[in-house]
């Protein structure tokens, strides 16, 4: 099971920052993501800050959305790397 995300503010350099319900707090760097299919819509960095919270996930108003899965095991990713630096 993950954790829900709770809030999501875009940050610069097209990185989210995200607090799950739990009280942990993760990075997401979309910038490898913005080549591809729908995420092209992200590109325009007014459409990307316009990012919110819906249900446990996040999206936004382009239609794009992520899967929470994903946001949490990708926000855990970066936190253990940056661990290990």
């Amino acid at each position: 099971m993950y954790p829900a995300v709770k809030s999501v503010v875009a940050g610069e350099d097209y990185v989210l920052s995200i607090v799950f319900e739990t009280g942990e707090r993760g990075t997401l760097d979309m910038k490898d993501f913005l080549d591809f299919g729908i995420f092209r819509r992200l590109r325009d960095y007014s459409a990307f800050r316009r990012v919110r919270v819906a249900f446990d996930t996040i999206e936004w108003e382009s239609g794009v959305d992520l899967d929470p899965e994903f946001v949490y095991a990708r926000c855990r990713e970066r936190e253990t790397a940056e661990n290990r630096a």
